[in-house]
């Protein structure tokens, strides 16, 4: 079945619409995988189980952030040669990325698995909350292989125009990962374990789906065996795109985890309050996210295909949609924030604490747009090391700086919350002044 779709023609802001929301159902099923995880435990195993495993949460962002760096990569070359209709460097991509992917994936978890303990310590894990954290993130690090096989899946078939197909296959894993997580905790009484083993099953389920159909489609984009092998060209243009991208990602989580360790300064409850609440950043952030990967790539396209003119109304467009989305989610969880956290906990005291980031966050959300929009529209048009560094800078370091000044003066919680306005602010002005100037020189002289 004809499923890819050509991004240089017809109705933008249709196109971006509809190519959008496969991928946002997409990415909240993802999210969904490490949610169902913490309501679970939230809701059947009381509120340490759910503080060990929400403990967990920014760790497993810095991770995944990795993975999803790299496919931002293979998306953004997949989209720019399709455009350009060169088979020869679709094939090249597309199996040379494979393997790249994989071997991150392989990497990832060895490491995850082995320094778990030490990197929770670093970040002053509670002791009641250490044992259950630690052995969580042991075994869902056995799943990185899979996420990572996933999201490159994901990104080849965004990049051709289909995001339908991967939205199948995710949830199809998602309702197994629901069903196991009941049956590991409720029936087994496995608890942290039982929603750490159900995610990793689920993301093996997925990966295989989208893996398999690559291998048996007969478009320009399908693997073949015989045809897997690094070509060193493609593997170096691939990690200077998704490297910065994944370094980003990384870096992003590595300074959260400087917020984490000023939440974990707070009293347990407070944990599970902001555990239990972060949820909501999850799933705003990747209904968000779905806009940027339509900005990447329909401007890879358009760039490739020589379109100037749809390649800042691509950009335009998708701001508009994400801000606009931000802007909704971000109200609702004010309005509706209380009922958002009984869904994983049932203790007042922690839902109150919750509601202390979801009010000061909700207002927030839609300003991220600006920065991450134009992120996404640099890198499609293949530039990836500058505003990388500009992010790392502006929202990264700022963040660290901010976390020692002042939140140690004030040492409140809402005055932590408040540093996430702040920098994507301050980086959302440097990258669009970057976007410019690049546009100009890129673009407007094609």
């Amino acid at each position: 079945m004809q499923q890819k779709k050509d991004l240089t023609e017809g109705n933008i802001g249709k196109q971006i619409l509809f190519f959008s929301i496969p991928l946002m159902l997409s990415n909240v099923l993802q999210v969904l995988f490490n949610m169902a995880d913490v309501a679970v435990v939230g809701r059947f195993a009381g509120s340490i189980a759910l503080g060990a495993v929400g403990s967990t949460t920014i760790l497993v962002a810095l991770f995944t952030g990795l993975l999803i760096g790299m496919s931002g990569g293979v998306n953004v070359l997949v989209a720019l040669h399709y455009g350009a209709k060169n088979k020869k460097e679709i094939t090249e991509t597309i199996h040379t990325a494979a393997i790249l992917c994989l071997f991150i994936g392989i990497l990832l978890s060895v490491v995850g698995i082995v320094f778990a303990r030490e990197i929770l310590s670093i970040l002053n894990t509670k002791p009641e909350l250490i044992d259950g954290a630690v052995l969580y993130l042991r075994i869902y690090f056995l799943g990185m292989p899979a996420l990572a096989m996933y999201n490159y899946g994901n990104a080849v078939f965004s990049a051709v125009g289909d995001t339908k197909r991967p939205l199948f296959y995710l949830v199809m894993a998602g309702i197994i990962n629901v069903v196991l997580n009941l049956f590991f905790v409720i029936v087994c009484g496995m608890d942290v374990a039982g929603v750490a083993t159900a995610s990793v099953i689920s993301q093996y389920l997925s990966a295989f789906l989208i893996i398999a159909v690559l291998f048996r489609s007969k478009e320009l984009y399908g693997l073949h065996i015989s045809m897997l092998r690094i070509t060193p060209g493609k593997a170096k243009t691939i990690l200077q795109l998704g490297v910065p991208s994944g370094l980003q990602n990384g870096i992003f989580q590595l300074a959260n985890l400087f917020i984490q360790s000023g939440v974990n300064s707070f009293d347990a409850t407070m944990v599970a309050g902001n555990s239990a609440a972060a949820n909501a950043d999850a799933i705003v952030y990747d209904v968000m996210a779905a806009f940027y990967t339509a900005c990447g790539s329909f401007i890879g396209q358009n760039y490739g295909a020589k379109k100037k003119e749809r390649v800042l109304k691509s950009y335009w467009v998708s701001l508009a949609y994400s801000f606009g989305v931000g802007l909704i989610l971000g109200l609702a969880l004010v309005a509706c924030g209380t009922h958002f956290l009984s869904l994983f906990t049932k203790e007042e005291a922690v839902i109150e604490a919750g509601m202390m980031r979801l009010t000061i966050m909700g207002f927030s959300y839609c300003i991220s747009a600006f920065m991450d929009c134009t992120i996404a529209a640099s890198r499609g048009l293949g530039k990836s090391i500058v505003p990388t560094i500009i992010v790392i800078m502006g929202s990264c370091v700022f963040r660290i700086i901010w976390v020692y000044t002042i939140f140690a003066y004030f040492r409140t919680i809402s005055s932590l919350y408040m540093l996430y306005a702040f920098s994507w602010s301050i980086t959302a002005i440097a990258e669009i002044i970057y976007f410019r100037h690049i546009y100009k020189k890129q673009v407007t002289i094609m």
